[in-house]
């Protein structure tokens, strides 16, 4: 388990902003490791493409291209989570309560609340949807000729 994923522990002192931070940091660690996993799946797709046909050459161009940029992203992003998490032991700093009383924290806290519910139901969505492709893939597969078993 990497700092990014410890859970914070009742007996662990109080709350600070240090810890909800390093606690917080396994968000933007996981959207990293999802988008290494999209560019990493459009690589996979790269070798299917038929040379030959002009189409293809626009397709390649578009997945190298975009898995380069998912891969920029996801390292960036993991390098936020790092930082992130390496703020565990900031201490503990005064807030001014009038200031924290502010509708306008309450109001972006709820804004944030939104997204992460709206981004998980579009990835339960998305992966559901994704599942059933495998399967219909993985149907096409049991059919299919390996190419390195065709006639040249």
């Amino acid at each position: 388990m990497t700092n990014r994923e410890s859970i914070e522990e009742p007996g662990d002192g109080p709350p600070t902003c240090g810890k909800g931070l390093a606690a917080r940091s396994v968000l933007p660690a996981r959207i990293a490791e999802l988008l290494e996993a999209m560019a990493y799946n459009l690589a996979a797709h790269i070798p299917t493409l038929d040379g030959t046909d002009p189409a293809a050459q626009k397709e390649l161009g578009a997945y190298t291209a975009l898995a380069r940029q998912f891969r920029e992203v996801s390292g960036r992003t993991a390098a936020i989570a790092d930082e992130m998490a390496g703020y565990r032991d900031l201490p503990m700093a005064r807030h001014d309560p009038g200031a924290m009383a502010d509708p306008r924290i309450a109001r972006a806290f709820e804004a944030f609340i939104s997204r992460e519910r709206d981004l998980a139901a579009l990835l339960q969505q998305q992966a559901d949807q994704d599942r059933r492709l495998l399967v219909q893939m993985q149907g096409q597969a049991e059919h299919a000729v390996p190419r390195a078993s065709r006639a040249p």
